[in-house]
């Protein structure tokens, strides 16, 4: 089986593939500090509560935008799983797509990995959506070909400076208030965070497209996805299993038998 490990900011997730099978996941909140010492213990007991034997890892492969946990994850994948995990955006790893930037290594390995899952999936031209620690927008061309995009803050994260930097505002769960005009503080940032949401995903996907000059599919991930999805029509595509489905496939393109 394979072990696919997205690190992301607020979160890493530990995905098993079996061939093309997702299996199961598990996620833990991210922290530079953790060892892979911790990583184990806590991955070995969920494996085996779902019935999976750790020595059934056959492989390995990161995706990080967190520089500071990339060792360890390595030395997890190297001491505990006997392999030697492959690292997107290491050189000799083959994206099987090109990046049309001045400079590749800038792109989050996580925005590559879901452009080449995308495309390998649903084709393209495409805008990806991703709601994340920072809500993403990126171009891939009906090559799978990444073209950049468009970095905002992420829901929670919004939430959380708002709350942060008001003295009466307080922290508020992001859902769907019943109406645009808020009755009370909670309903009235609700309100403002939802639709604002909304007006971002679909003034940026508009814009994209004109200066695109092309049709674009509008794809998107993430944990609240789904919640933005109900509420308007540009979303055309919602997968929360693009990240891991990337993961696999980059991985397929380049192991070695």
């Amino acid at each position: 089986m394979l072990l696919a490990i997205d690190a992301g900011n607020t979160n890493i997730v530990f995905a098993l593939h079996d061939g093309d099978e997702l299996r199961h996941k598990w996620r833990i909140s991210s922290s530079s500090s953790r060892t892979a010492d911790e990583y184990m213990v806590w991955l070995t007991q969920l494996m085996n509560l779902e019935g999976f034997n750790p020595s059934a890892v056959t492989g390995a492969i990161i995706a990080t935008v967190v520089p500071q946990a990339l060792f360890p994850l390595q030395l997890l994948c190297r001491r505990y799983f006997n392999c030697e995990a492959m690292v997107v955006g290491e050189s000799g790893i083959d994206l099987g797509i090109d990046i049309k930037l001045e400079n590749p290594r800038e792109v989050g390995a996580d925005r590559l990995v879901n452009a080449v899952a995308a495309h390998k999936l649903y084709g393209g031209p495409m805008v990806i959506i991703d709601f994340g620690t920072a809500t993403t927008f990126d171009v891939i061309d009906d090559q799978g070909n990444y073209h950049g995009g468009v970095i905002a803050p992420g829901v929670n994260l919004s939430m959380e400076a708002l709350h942060m930097a008001a003295a009466k505002l307080p922290r508020v769960a992001v859902e769907k208030p019943a109406k645009v005009i808020g009755s009370g503080t909670v309903s009235a940032m609700q309100s403002g965070i939802f639709w604002g949401y909304i007006g971002l995903i679909e003034g940026i996907v508009q814009r994209v497209r004109k200066e695109y000059g092309k049709p674009m599919k509008v794809l998107a991930t993430g944990g609240l996805a789904p919640l933005f999805n109900d509420s308007t029509d540009i979303i055309e595509i919602v997968d929360q299993e693009l990240t891991t489905r990337g993961l696999f496939e980059i991985y397929d393109r380049n192991k070695h038998d």
